[in-house]
């Protein structure tokens, strides 16, 4: 069982308080990610998803314009930034008071989103893809996810290869949080990058020592929600695989988990308050 630590990241103009696991509400705002993508790109359908996981208890809405599904092709800035504005500025304008992350790996759409009142950056390069990134957050004031991923979203799931995973990715994390530190960024969030770069085994040889990284001192995000490590385990598709996400997301607060980025925030919500029992 991993020790019960508390944090506050300063976000922006915002704050969040991890006194207790949160979840993170997931808003794909693509024609093409692994789950739900072409759902939500309209701002009207965007909003009405917002304003869903909100009132299923989302602490944070991570709005996300690339898709970073296996096999993605990364879009121009311009395309990117296209597909994010519109609901950017009609979710800030509706929830002021509200988390705002953005899925990006790009200095350029996180200055903009951080203009139009974003608070988190969720960079699935960890700053590997933009060397401005970690200036850019810094000099905003912005949390910041730092994900490990062996490849890009065009490579990472073609035959990964790790001699130790839990030793690669704890390495990754131990050069990157003093890279983040030298570059001013103070408020970061691990995540280990479930399926990005991994197979069946070295995901669930992650979750199995997720409490190793908390020893850097930072809160640990763990997004599961019906990936590969849970389909092709119980043989199932993507439309049934709430269940298992939510025997992962336990073990995972089990572990030490602080954010859970979901696409069913419901269930995780009830799964975080069942283990708060414990």
């Amino acid at each position: 069982m991993a020790q019960d630590t508390h944090f506050t990241l300063q976000c922006g103009y915002l704050e969040l308080a991890l006194t207790s696991p949160v979840v993170m509400g997931i808003l794909n705002i693509t024609p093409d990610s692994f789950y739900d993508g072409g759902k939500y790109v309209m701002p009207e359908n965007a909003m009405m998803r917002s304003e869903e996981m909100l009132e299923q208890g989302a602490a944070i809405l991570d709005l996300g314009a690339a898709s970073t599904r296996p096999g993605a092709v990364q879009p121009t800035v311009e395309e990117e930034w296209n597909r994010l504005r519109p609901v950017l500025e009609e979710v800030r304008g509706a929830f002021p008071s509200v988390l705002i992350s953005i899925d990006t790996c790009s200095s350029e759409i996180a200055q903009r989103a951080a203009d139009r009142g974003a608070n988190i950056i969720n960079d699935i390069s960890g700053g590997m893809m933009d060397r401005n990134m970690y200036t850019t957050v810094a000099k905003n004031e912005l949390a910041y996810v730092c994900m490990h991923m062996q490849g890009t979203p065009e490579t990472m799931q073609k035959n990964p290869q790790y001699t130790d995973v839990v030793k690669e990715v704890g390495d990754f994390f131990a050069e990157r949080t003093k890279a983040l530190h030298n570059g001013g960024v103070e408020n970061a969030i691990l995540d280990p990058g479930f399926g990005f770069g991994k197979d069946v085994h070295h995901n669930y040889a992650l979750l199995r020592h997720l409490d190793t990284f908390s020893a850097f001192g930072k809160p640990v995000m763990v997004g599961v929600s019906r990936k590969s490590m849970i389909t092709k385990l119980l043989d199932v598709n993507k439309e049934d695989a709430l269940n298992g996400t939510t025997a992962v997301h336990m073990v995972a607060l089990q572990k030490g988990a602080k954010i859970l980025r979901v696409h069913d925030v419901r269930e995780a919500v009830q799964c975080i308050r069942v283990h708060s029992m414990c």
